[in-house]
């Protein structure tokens, strides 16, 4: 286990993706990760029963049960999101985090945990950047984009974290074909399986 990298994965949502490092982890002797904290920026995440289940600990670190309820609603976008990534840094240096893996977190990491974990962070992003990247570009969003614009092929792409929103290094991406009649769901459909072998084979390359 001590050479293993100790890895935090960061959530929002259902989860299939940080379901992928688990089974990927689980199925493998020689897996050089091991997934010690899941933290989610919502509390009723179905990513936080994935990690209970697979003995992983879990925490919430939304602008509510960080700022209190008050303060978070007289906060500001960018004082909730600083507020949110200084108390998640806490969680990754309390449990001696290596990488953090963002896999469906649809919160802004900013701050010291950019600087202090630059390099060992990676995103998933739902398109072949560096199109259909940047603010307001996520989850169903992005999809209607790449519909509207009329590509034959979308994707996803793995690419490391910098101080910009999804301009960092891209590590991998996968393709997909955009069918006639296509809607955002079965794009999404298309996309989602493709989405679980990227962050692996992301996530095994910053392990490197």
């Amino acid at each position: 286990m001590g050479d293993k990298k100790r890895v935090a994965v960061l959530v929002s949502g259902g989860g299939t993706n940080l379901q992928a490092l688990i089974d990927y982890q689980q199925s493998r002797a020689e897996c050089p990760y091991q997934i010690v904290a899941v933290v989610s920026n919502t509390k009723n995440a179905y990513a936080l029963e994935r990690a209970k289940n697979a003995g992983i600990a879990a925490f919430v670190k939304s602008p509510v049960s960080v700022l209190g309820k008050d303060k978070a609603a007289a906060s500001s976008r960018e004082e909730k999101m600083l507020a949110v990534s200084d108390a998640t840094l806490a969680v990754c240096k309390d449990n001696n985090v290596d990488i953090i893996v963002l896999a469906g977190y649809l919160s802004v990491l900013t701050g010291a945990i950019v600087q202090e974990y630059s390099g060992r962070i990676i995103n998933l992003h739902p398109a072949l950047l560096p199109k259909f990247g940047g603010v307001g570009m996520w989850g169903e969003n992005v999809h209607k984009a790449v519909l509207a614009a009329g590509e034959k092929e979308s994707g996803c792409t793995v690419h490391l974290v910098d101080s910009g929103c999804d301009t960092g290094k891209i590590l991998v991406q996968k393709k997909v074909p955009v069918l006639p009649g296509d809607t955002v769901e079965s794009l999404y459909a298309r996309i989602a399986p493709k989405e679980h072998e990227a962050i692996v084979e992301g996530l095994l390359i910053l392990c490197e």
